[in-house]
């Protein structure tokens, strides 16, 4: 169920608010125009909008009361059908203002949520997604339930798990989020199945990161021929997608992509997510793609700087692709018969001097992609570390891998086994593992 009932689009209002003093990553304005993207994104026509500056949060209505009688009053002119807050409410706050209102009243968490429940595609997206609205929703639960067996509908903020009577069925929600964080376990032991597999075959891993809707998917199906869903979107794509792919040199690597980042990620999101986000975890190196031709470049950097600090992965080798660079304003910028780019932008060079390892593609064009494999094979490389081994004679393969993925600086044969020293990737330790002279 999105933002369509039958032929009917519903109308939404948007509110954002600015706390005086209160240090925020992106201006009101901004944050609002993204907000309207995400409203579009769940099917929703966006017909007004309204910002209010503070100098505090108010407990009951988020906004003033002033402001309420006026968002009211627009809502009325413009037939809105319901208004989201650009920040995530409290409980009471969202009754507050739904009774003040007349209307249903969505956060900011709700309406993502709401798009993710729309987007997930596989079984292990769709169970996180629940576990994500059952935790948002489970100190919610005010309004006029129906019984968990029944989808809720009546449009979006309602897409996802059915809402219950207040009382009896928190129980049941509760007994169904600890079903759903188990079943997560399971997904989340498989996967590390999986990626133990890799190590033992000593291939490594990129994740390609970035806020949504910078181009991380058409990247993958331009490397890889994936054929992932790659639309104007944001978030298009929620499920994690990995191929093969043989660098320059020879090498076997493992690209995959995850799910965009975006400001004010909702922590129901990060913690029912953890076992997607660990393949960013357990990644070698971070390919983090960005969308050169951004306004807000800069600040979507920072903000997939943050999530990649909250998750803990933000101390990991990375490249950062400046995608759409095809997109740069002309007069920024110029381009040789070469397709290399000489002159960029200020905000560019801003992140060329932060960055050690910056690449310009663009991913729509073919633009860029022999040097971003080329920096990915270099980075690989710069990761290894010394290492030595006594590997049985029966361990021909391991010594080729050796020989494939590393530096061999010296072999001797012994009574005991081949002795070895050298170098290797940390990726590639995991030949290593579980071997006996």
């Amino acid at each position: 169920m999105n933002g369509r009932n039958g032929n009917h689009v519903q109308r939404a209002f948007l509110v954002g608010a600015h706390v005086r003093g209160e240090a925020t990553l992106f201006d009101t304005d901004a944050s609002l125009d993204e907000l309207a993207d995400l409203a579009r994104s769940a099917g929703l026509r966006v017909v007004g909008r309204d910002q209010q500056n503070l100098d505090r949060v108010n407990p009951a209505t988020y906004v003033g009361s002033g402001k309420v009688a006026e968002i009211k009053e627009e809502c009325l002119e413009r037939d809105a059908e319901l208004v989201i807050l650009d920040d995530e409410l409290s409980p009471a706050q969202l009754r507050t203002l739904e009774r003040e209102l007349g209307l249903t009243v969505l956060d900011r968490t709700a309406l993502i949520l709401d798009i993710f429940a729309l987007r997930a595609s596989t079984r292990e997206g769709a169970l996180q997604v629940e576990l994500a609205q059952y935790a948002y929703r489970l100190p919610r639960l005010t309004r006029q339930w129906t019984h968990l067996s029944r989808q809720a509908v009546g449009g979006v903020g309602l897409r996802g798990p059915g809402e219950t009577q207040l009382e009896s069925d928190r129980r049941e929600i509760g007994r169904r989020m600890a079903q759903l964080r188990r079943e997560i376990d399971q997904v989340r032991n498989l996967r590390g199945q999986r990626r133990r597999q890799r190590r033992r075959q000593g291939l490594p891993t990129v994740a390609i990161v970035g806020y949504t809707n910078a181009g991380k998917s058409t990247l993958l199906n331009l490397l890889t021929s994936a054929n992932v869903l790659a639309q104007d979107n944001l978030f298009a794509t929620l499920d994690p997608t990995t191929r093969r792919l043989e660098l320059p040199g020879g090498k076997q690597v493992l690209f995959t992509d995850t799910v965009g980042f975006i400001q004010k990620l909702p922590t129901q999101l990060v913690a029912a997510f953890r076992a997607t986000l660990e393949e960013v975890n357990d990644a070698d190196i971070l390919l983090h793609v960005a969308d050169a031709s951004d306004p807000l470049l800069l600040l979507k950097v920072e903000a997939v700087e943050q999530v990649l600090q909250e998750i803990g992965a933000g101390d990991k080798p990375m490249i950062l692709a400046l995608n759409k660079i095809d997109l740069v304003d002309a007069g920024a910028l110029e381009q040789e018969e070469s397709n290399r780019f000489v002159r960029r932008p200020a905000t560019v060079e801003t992140l060329r001097d932060k960055y050690q390892r910056v690449v310009y593609l663009s991913a729509t064009q073919n633009v860029g992609v022999e040097e971003l494999l080329a920096q990915v094979e270099e980075l690989l490389l710069a990761e290894m570390v010394v290492c030595e081994a006594v590997l049985p004679y029966s361990a021909g393969e391991v010594l080729s891998s050796w020989r494939e993925h590393g530096l061999l600086e010296s072999v001797d044969y012994a009574p005991d086994g081949i002795h070895v020293e050298g170098r290797l990737p940390r990726w590639a330790t995991g030949i290593l593992d579980d071997l006996q002279p």
